[in-house]
C-alpha cells in the first residue's frame, strides 16, 4: 500500500521518483542483509549489528525488513527488537511526510 500510494504522488511531483528509487534500493539492500545475517546465525558466524540493521530500516529499507523478517524467521520474536523496528518506521514515514508536506 505504501509503494502505490509513493507511486501515485510521484506521477505529481518531481521530488517522489527519487524517493521510490531510494526506498527500493533500501528495501533491496535491506532485505539481502537480513538474509545474509540469518545465515551467518545459523553458521555462528559474525553477524550484522542489530543498530545497523534499525539504521537501515529507520533510512527507508523497512519495507525490505518487513518482507524479511517473515520470510526468513528472523528477528520475529525478540525483543526490544521488535519494538524498536516499528518504532523505526513510524519515524521514517513520519520524516517522509514532512518532506512532502
Amino acid at each position: 500500500m505504501f509503494a502505490l500510494v509513493l507511486g501515485l504522488y510521484a506521477r505529481h511531483d518531481r521530488l517522489l521518483p527519487w524517493l521510490v528509487g531510494a526506498y527500493a534500493v533500501l528495501a533491496v539492500l535491506t532485505l539481502g542483509l537480513y538474509a545474509w545475517d540469518k545465515r551467518a546465525a545459523m553458521q555462528a558466524r559474525s553477524r550484522i549489528p542489530e543498530q545497523t540493521l534499525h539504521l537501515l530500516a529507520l533510512a527507508g529499507g523497512w519495507p525490505g525488513a518487513m518482507l524479511a523478517r517473515p520470510l526468513f524467521r528472523h528477528k520475529t520474536r525478540k525483543q526490544p527488537f521488535t519494538g524498536i523496528f516499528w518504532c523505526t518506521v513510524l519515524l521514517n514515514l513520519a520524516m517522509v511526510a514532512a518532506l512532502l508536506w
